[in-house]
């Protein structure tokens, strides 16, 4: 039996109830969690912008102890500390065959399959996205943990789990941040603060910080801020241009996942460079361009899923990044919580106060 926090029906408060794990089956590793972060994806699942079968417990991003494997795994055993990889690629589809293991088409099927019961009435529940984190206990696919690199604290290595790599791979990957170039970050929650230090790390100059909250000002300046622009005030795209010279960011980066918001990082992107929107939308959120300025300004607009990362390959780079100094964990981690701290969190999130919130057991 374990604590966690169930999310029963889509649109309903998430409940902290005790919950049965069985052992892991074959394939399997049985995780006690460490620490998980609230992430505004989980939100997105809970009130069904993101579709997730439910009863449900939500939680991908997430760090902790193995205590138990099943047969057949080999290269994990109990003892270790992992990372939680609520994307791990399967290596076999199209996709994988590409060399884009983040759009994996299997990556979700965890998520798909009951995989404990709650202990009041036997319930079968579901994994949010494949992972279940906010529980002390989890069990997932072997291939979806991630050995800890040495040198980088459990708790804190919870982050790396989606918000790290996500922001890191935007920057590194997606839009390819050159040094010296211009940055402008849209949305300085838990992802926009990886995303402005990991634009710090590729040696950008102007890095521009972009939020509806004056409160977020100090946070960003922190992570590699050089300028804070309140997108309540005034045009954002305008005051951005103002601030590279009259042209534009080289590259922008929308965090926030809001059609106007989306639009307003296109438009504060100087020609020729790139948009990329990592903030998960609504499908009722439909974003318009002429197909005169598509022609004219020449930008390049992309998605990007997870940082378009491969964890096993970025995981040991960023760990080099915490354990010199570049990249802070903690400085991410504006609160933290138990598990009965999560429906503030997800409040605070729609609120748009506070960095990463970190549920800590």
């Amino acid at each position: 039996m374990t604590r966690a926090a169930v999310l029963p029906a889509i649109g309903s408060p998430l409940l902290v109830q005790d919950i049965e794990i069985p052992d892991p089956a074959p394939g399997q590793v049985r995780v006690r969690l460490a620490a998980a972060g609230v992430c505004h994806s989980d939100l997105s699942l809970s009130n069904g912008t993101l579709r997730q079968p439910v009863p449900a417990v939500l939680g991908h991003e997430g760090s902790g102890t193995v205590t138990a494997v099943g047969d057949g795994v080999s290269g994990i055993a109990p003892g270790d500390a992992v990372v939680l990889n609520w994307a791990p690629s399967c290596g076999t589809c199209h996709y994988c065959g590409l060399g884009e293991p983040w759009l994996c088409a299997r990556a979700g099927d965890a998520a798909t399959a009951p995989y404990a019961t709650l202990t009041e009435d036997g319930s079968a529940l579901y994994p949010g996205l494949g992972t279940a984190a906010f529980a002390e206990e989890t069990v997932v696919p072997a291939h979806a943990v991630l050995p800890l690199p040495d040198g980088v604290p459990l708790t804190d290595a919870a982050l790396l789990g989606c918000a790290v790599l996500t922001g890191y791979g935007a920057v590194h990957h997606s839009a390819q941040v050159r040094p010296g170039e211009s940055v402008a970050v849209f949305g300085i929650g838990g992802v926009g603060l990886a995303v402005l230090q990991s634009a710090r790390i590729a040696g950008a100059g102007t890095i521009v910080a972009v939020d509806v909250s004056p409160g977020k000002e100090e946070l960003a300046r922190e992570a590699g801020a050089t300028e804070f622009v309140l997108s309540g005030e005034g045009d954002p795209a305008k005051r951005i241009r103002a601030l590279t010279g009259g042209h534009g960011a080289d590259a922008a980066i929308e965090c926030v996942g809001r059609a106007d918001t989306i639009r307003t990082a296109w438009s504060a992107t100087r020609r020729g460079g790139r948009t990329t929107v990592l903030g998960i939308g609504g499908k009722d959120q439909p974003v318009t361009f002429s197909a005169l300025e598509l022609f004219y300004f020449g930008r390049t607009l992309s998605g990007c899923v997870y940082g378009n990362s491969d964890p096993a390959r970025d995981l040991p780079v960023l760990a080099e990044h915490i354990r010199a100094g570049r990249f802070d964990l903690s400085a991410m981690v504006t609160e933290r919580i138990g598990l009965d701290g999560i429906p503030a969190a997800f409040d605070a999130m729609l609120a748009g106060r506070g960095g990463r919130a970190l549920v800590v057991f």
